[in-house]
């Protein structure tokens, strides 16, 4: 079935520094060796040989992992993103 986007409201400020606009900071080094996903709600597949493994999507910022509920659009462009299952009808509505 294909859908179509639902318009929205959105603040949309280029970020520069000074602004507030971030929630916080933190070391890269930190960022790069902890690397901060939540992993709770992924979807896990275990194969025969009985590694387990998480899927995900390449968008423009790296890898996106699928957590379970998740929805995966791809846009007319091929561009493709995930959505939770608590927001995507709320973004997309069916087209007839």
């Amino acid at each position: 079935m294909k859908y179509r986007r639902v318009p929205m409201e959105a603040d949309v400020e280029k970020y520069e520094t000074g602004r507030g606009l971030e929630d916080g900071f933190e070391l890269w080094s930190d960022v790069v060796t902890k690397g901060w996903i939540v992993t709770d709600t992924l979807v896990k597949i275990k194969r025969d040989n009985g590694t387990i493994v998480c899927p995900y999507i390449m968008d423009r910022r790296g890898r996106t992992f699928i957590g379970e509920g998740d929805y995966v659009i791809v846009d007319g462009d091929g561009t493709k993103h995930v959505c939770g299952e608590d927001k995507i009808f709320q973004r997309y509505e069916p087209m007839e």
